[in-house]
């Protein structure tokens, strides 16, 4: 069974450029382009790792990852964003994130974070690939 997990980016190119890559590494990967669909995705399904962009519309990044980390304590929540100044970070690590990734962002640094985390939280992740170099 492949870890599953939750991308919630509002800019299309982006999202499916990731999620290609991510289901190229193994992964399974639900993407939304909004807030709104992210919550009612994360209430729906279950999944083993959230990825969020902090400015999108109708909800934002920080305000869904409260929610989410209101219904589940230990499901880890990467950011994914273009905010990079040091505020911007600590309130995302204040509303629940579990770590802070800018952008421009490597994709194999980013499946690198995800393998830590799946790993910490006991989560399925066999059968993945060795990451491949990508810039995104």
């Amino acid at each position: 069974m492949k870890a599953h997990i939750l991308f919630v980016e509002d800019d299309n190119n982006l999202r499916f450029l990731v999620e290609d890559n991510l289901a190229m590494e193994g992964f399974r990967v639900t993407g939304c382009a909004d807030g709104e669909a992210g919550l009612k995705a994360f209430t729906e399904q279950a999944f083993d790792l959230c990825i969020l962009d902090v400015m999108m519309p109708k909800m934002d990044g920080i305000s869904l990852a409260k929610k989410i980390r209101a219904e589940d304590s230990a499901i880890p929540i990467l950011f994914l964003t273009a905010k990079g100044q040091k505020d911007d970070r600590i309130n995302g690590f204040r509303a629940g994130g579990d770590d802070y990734i800018t952008k421009p962002f490597s994709i194999e640094e980013l499946v690198c974070r995800i393998r830590v985390f799946l790993r910490r939280t006991g989560s399925n992740d066999m059968d993945v690939s060795p990451a491949r170099e990508y810039r995104v």
